[in-house]
């Protein structure tokens, strides 16, 4: 049975990741749109499909939660930035919401992992170097209490694998129904970005909200190291070369050096 059997209001869209990547950016300029409700507030995320007891409430719990009042007329929306790191949500999603359109943005992924790091030492949740919590990732993975198993503090690396997170929603979802963003484009050319966005959504093309988000979810600190950086790169070009596959020409991998 279908949400439109249900007589439920669900979203058309779902901005899905990645975390530090600029996910909170688009929420607020899809929120600015005349055509767009986004699930409020913008935190905490729903993550309905991604936490199994969130899920086990169904669909009308979601509906009442995130989407009641938005009427028909508008596109509903929400942001769930683990969304892209779940499999089962990938297959939660596909299920539940068989016309919905899935939005991410991925960062270089290096850049990725240090801004994650600068974010969970400001959080309080790293002490580390950045060196030595790349080198405990996988043990800490490992050992993850249940208040921090979506949030991911020490998960630097394995975020940025994005060719194996994505396939599942590639498969679930297909091709068409699955835009990636890279957060680079959303620096250097935000109006071009958000066009982008709208076209995908079917939405008036405003490039003029872009201007609207300003930065949100800015992370403070000290520069990279370097030297860490460009090992971690070398460490993601498999991965990368497997996104450019994956995704094909439109989407432009990041330089290895």
């Amino acid at each position: 049975m279908t949400e439109r059997d249900l007589g439920l209001r669900l979203p058309e869209f779902i901005i899905g990741g990645a975390p530090r990547a600029g996910t909170t950016w688009l929420y607020h300029l899809l929120d600015a749109h005349p055509q767009v409700r986004m699930a409020r507030p913008v935190r905490p995320e729903p993550k309905f499909f991604l936490v199994d007891d969130l899920y086990r409430r169904g669909l009308p719990h979601y509906a009442r939660t995130w989407f009641e009042g938005i009427p028909p007329g508008l596109l509903a929306g929400e942001k769930s930035a683990n969304y892209l790191e779940s499999a089962a949500a990938a297959r939660r999603i596909a299920r539940d919401l068989p016309a919905v359109r899935v939005v991410f943005i991925l960062r270089e992924p290096a850049e990725r992992a240090w801004s994650n790091y600068l974010w969970s030492k400001l959080n309080g949740m790293e002490t580390e170097s950045f060196e030595q919590a790349l080198a405990r990732e996988e043990e800490r993975e490992a050992t993850y209490p249940p208040t921090l198993r979506f949030a991911r503090p020490h998960s630097y690396f394995s975020r940025g694998l994005y060719a194996d997170l994505l396939t599942p929603y590639l498969n679930e979802l297909g091709q068409d129904r699955v835009l990636c963003l890279r957060y680079e484009d959303l620096v250097a050319d935000p109006e071009a970005l958000a066009i982008q966005l709208h076209r995908f959504l079917v939405i008036q093309e405003r490039p003029g909200d872009a201007a609207r988000p300003g930065v949100v979810n800015p992370t403070e600190g000290e520069s990279p190291p370097a030297d860490a950086i460009a090992r971690l790169r070398a460490r993601y070009q498999d991965a990368n070369r497997r996104l450019a596959q994956l995704l094909g020409p439109d989407f432009v991998v990041w330089e290895e050096t």
